[in-house]
Order: structure tokens, then sequence, then C-alpha cells
């Protein structure tokens, strides 16, 4: 069973020590290197990181950084050893429970690369909306990218349907 629990700085060693991805997906694992997402996102007081544990292993972690106009954007990374396993959904899932269990936040929006076309397939199923293109700049390279977005009655019909579990 998937649960989630804030990062820990003891976390990080563990997660920086995950392996490569795989060919399809080299271009991901900036998120857990030296500079990418939890060096970003570890200082800002707006953001919450999550590491995702199945039993004692992390599988995965994932973040929500809150902005002052009643948002959140939506990050994850899996290890690479559990890619393809349905844990995007049950991360996504959970993750965006933690954000609308805030009653600020009204809405949580993402990026996903053009060319992570199985991302986009699991962020539509949720879902979320496709609300235009953008550029990133990644690793000083120009990445395109969609950008997506969930209110809180779209997740929450969601979740319900999912789980079983209502919201109110």
């Amino acid at each position: 069973m998937i649960n989630l629990r804030a990062l820990l700085d003891d976390d990080i060693p563990g997660i920086r020590a995950w392996p490569a991805y795989p060919e399809e997906f080299r271009d991901l694992d900036y998120a857990f290197r030296d500079g990418g997402w939890l060096d970003e996102f570890r200082s800002k007081p707006s953001a919450a990181i999550f590491l995702a544990v199945d039993g004692a292993q992390a599988v995965g972690f994932s973040l929500l950084s809150r902005d002052d106009y009643g948002g959140a954007e939506f990050r994850i990374a899996l290890h690479p050893d559990r890619i393809g396993q349905g844990l995007g959904r049950t991360i996504t899932l959970l993750t965006l429970a933690r954000g609308f269990a805030d009653p600020a936040v009204s809405a949580i929006r993402l990026i996903v690369r053009k060319n992570n076309p199985r991302a986009q397939k699991l962020y539509v199923s949720i879902p979320f909306r496709n609300t235009g293109d953008c550029i990133e700049d990644i690793l000083g390279t120009p990445v395109p990218f969609y950008s997506m977005e969930i209110d809180r009655q779209t997740f929450y019909g969601v979740f319900q349907h999912e789980t079983g579990i209502a919201y109110h």
C-alpha cells in the first residue's frame, strides 16, 4: 500500500542514489538530481514535498507549491524501477487529496512534457484539463510543455468514484 509522508532531509541521499531512468524517460530524472526539484522547492515556505513509500521503500515523491491566488503547482517523480506499475496515478491522487484538503486551494496545475504521452494520458484520465502550452528552461535547454489544471469539484468527483470516500 502506498502512503505519503513529509520528505525528510535524511531521505534525500537515498533519492539522489536512485539509478538513471530508462532511455524512454532519460530526460526526466533531473527532478531528483542536483539542481532539480528537491533543491528548487525545499527552501520554499509555500511548498510541501511528500515521499511516497511502499512499506519501507521509497517509490517516488511529489510536491505541491501553493501560490497566493488559490492555486498550487503539482509535480511528481517515481523511482526508476517503479515506472509503469500504476504508482503515478496513486501518488497523484493522494497528493491532490492533500492539496485540496487546504480550503484555500481551489485548483491545482501542472506542466507535462509534450514528448511524455504516458503522463499526458494519466493526467487527462484524472481529469486535468489542458490550459495551453509553455516552454520551460530545463538545465539550460528550452523544453515544450502542456499546462494542465484540475479544480476542487472535479477532483472530488473522481476521488469519490475511485475510492468511495465522499468529501464535503
